[in-house]
């Protein structure tokens, strides 16, 4: 029986409800106006009994496993707080079929006083030497998201950054492991601190980043790395990639040819474009230096997804506006994000938060917000070739 379908003794085991309770699992392929890209709805409004699902990360497993992640809203659209929580998709065939929702982090909603006790904001990342999938979440215990949250460590104070893994390829999650206090107990004025999101990296050198953010004391946001030199065990935090101004909130993170590593930023200034910053560093992660900040490529206060492919070109996701979250559009860089090229549409609708891939076979994944009415009616997966995104 599926999560959320009525009973047998209810409807009957019909043929077609057989058929129909597959398909909501194992979603159709989507015919593309263009041939080289193929799309699977992943998830949709109302599903499994969720409002809205938002807020994707995707990344692929040592096995060659798509994992793929997002905020259940169950019983609405809008952020934390509320009742929400992390669910996760697996596909074993790149991205055709997709596995039933299971939820990998998720706290008591009815516990008294926490306003749903939601998680979200989920970021992926895949330890390629362990094989370990790693997941980091915000919880809100109570109003202890962006705008509730304060000073302190604790759950009653802040907002609480929490991390669960998989040592079996995605098909079973550790409880939650929360590294507030070791992250934030060193800078506990600050007001609140979390992940991406969408997905991390492992460095050549085997060092787990997430790119990440915090709110200083005053409130502002600084986006910066979060990272763990020893496979997860323990992990630090980078000074801000932009210590004054512009605030910055959503990152994503790429290591460079160099082993540098590039940011992306959402610009809370309200600016129309990503702000950049390069992050360079000698033996101890923690004691690299972040280059002066520039701005570069049209975006209207999203997040948005870079990658290094294997070949060593960057791929670059986000809604191609200096003001509207429409036209996804995908962009490749040959000079480690100094020039990019000009685009390729993936998707002309509505379209808001997206993370890449690079799948086993090198062809390209992206997961996505889009929709007719909200921008963010479905989770989709798109796949396509290198070539296709070069404009070749």
């Amino acid at each position: 029986m599926i999560e959320g379908w009525p009973h047998s003794e209810t409807y009957g085991r019909t043929t077609m409800t057989r058929i129909l309770a597959v398909a909501v699992c194992l979603l159709p392929l989507i015919a593309s106006a263009d041939d080289a890209i193929t799309r699977t709805v992943v998830r949709q409004q109302g599903q499994d009994g969720v409002h809205t699902y938002r807020i994707p990360g995707l990344a692929t497993t040592k096995q060659g496993t798509l994992i793929a992640v997002f905020d259940n809203r169950n019983k609405n659209s809008v952020d934390l707080p509320g009742d929400v929580d992390v669910g996760m998709c697996r596909s074993e065939d790149g991205g055709k079929t997709w596995s039933p929702m299971q939820r990998i982090l998720d706290f008591d909603a009815t516990e008294p006083g926490a306003q749903g006790n939601g998680v979200g904001d989920p970021a992926v990342l895949v330890d390629r030497e362990t094989g370990t999938i790693w997941v980091a979440a915000l919880w809100s215990h109570g109003n202890r998201s962006w705008h509730g949250s304060k000073p302190g460590t604790s759950p009653d104070e802040t907002g609480q950054l929490v991390l669960t893994r998989s040592d079996d390829d995605g098909l079973t999650w550790s409880q939650p492991r929360n590294i507030t206090a070791e992250i934030k107990g060193r800078n506990p004025k600050w007001r609140l601190f979390f992940q991406g999101p969408g997905s991390g990296i492992q460095l050549r050198g085997g060092e787990l980043v997430f790119a990440a953010q915090f709110r200083d004391e005053n409130g502002p946001p600084h986006s910066c790395l979060l990272w763990s030199g020893d496979h997860g065990e323990t992990w630090s935090v980078t000074q801000p990639a932009i210590p004054d101004k512009p605030p910055t909130s959503e990152s994503q993170v790429a290591e460079l040819s160099d082993g540098s590593l590039l940011l992306t930023m959402r610009d809370e200034s309200r600016s129309g474009k990503r702000a950049w910053a390069r992050y360079e560093w000698q033996g101890d992660l923690g004691s690299g230096k972040w280059s002066e900040p520039w701005h570069d490529l049209p975006d209207p206060t999203c997040m948005a997804s870079v990658i290094r492919h294997p070949s060593g070109v960057l791929l670059f996701t986000n809604c191609n506006s200096p003001q509207h979250r429409k036209d996804l559009t995908v962009r490749v860089s040959t000079d480690d994000g100094k020039t990019w090229s000009k685009g390729r549409l993936i998707d002309g609708r509505p379209c808001m938060y997206s993370c890449l891939t690079v799948l086993d076979d090198g062809t390209i994944g992206v997961l996505y917000e889009v929709g007719e009415k909200t921008g963010f009616d479905t989770l989709t997966f798109a796949r396509f070739p290198l070539e296709w995104a070069k404009g070749e």
